[in-house]
């Protein structure tokens, strides 16, 4: 039985993980009969967003890993006791927090840094030749973990299939209820809600990324 790693990278689409895509994910893990341990980053946010408004919350700040332990239920660990060694994947839905805590896409676009943690975590599973599964906007990571040439998606947005592309991915355009795979690389990816109108949909590209990534375990 498949163990797997999931990061998450807050609570919330605007500033943390996507609650949605995080639970999509747990529900196709269980019913592909897998098991997983959810991680986050212990690292403040870049900011708190009011998901009412939209807008910034000025002067709140909050914790990746204590917001996340939302979803989680509390059953979380830190990032920084991933151990690539006991597990066989890695997964990790979107949400901006992806795209702002996990690295600085959101706010350096194509000079994008990843979180210095996430990055040797992810890579010690590609180094070792285990699947990883970017969901949403996090295959914006997909090059910086797995190098130039990985193959990825995020559906068809063009901007950020450029920077993508400028970051040394190779983007491949992708519906929302399908997952793209780079067999090579062990790279799976899938638009969510890049693309996703209703929950159903993000729901049949999860199952489909989280049925590659096991195929690949």
């Amino acid at each position: 039985m498949s163990q797997v790693a999931v990061v998450l990278s807050g609570c919330g689409v605007y500033d943390g993980a996507e609650v949605n895509e995080a639970v999509l994910t747990l529900l196709c893990l269980e019913q592909q009969g897998a098991h997983y341990q959810i991680f986050a980053p212990d690292v403040q946010q870049l900011h708190v967003i009011n998901h009412l408004t939209g807008e910034v919350a000025e002067g709140e700040a909050r914790n990746v890993l204590v917001e996340a332990a939302r979803i989680a239920r509390g059953n979380i660990l830190p990032l920084s006791e991933l151990n690539a060694d006991n597990f066989d994947a890695l997964v990790v839905p979107g949400g901006f927090g992806a795209a702002k805590n996990l690295c600085n896409f959101a706010t350096d676009g194509t000079q994008m840094q990843v979180l210095p943690g996430f990055l040797a975590a992810a890579r010690a599973f590609h180094e070792a030749g285990k699947p990883i599964g970017l969901i949403c906007i996090a295959p914006v990571m997909a090059a910086a973990i797995c190098g130039d040439g990985t193959q990825c998606t995020i559906g068809d947005d063009a901007e950020t299939a450029q920077a993508i592309e400028a970051m040394g991915g190779k983007h491949l355009q992708c519906p929302v209820t399908e997952a793209r795979v780079d067999r090579e690389r062990k790279m799976v990816t899938t638009p969510a809600y890049m693309l996703a109108g209703k929950v159903s949909e993000a729901y049949s590209g999860i199952g489909a990324c989280v049925r590659e990534v096991l195929a690949l375990a």
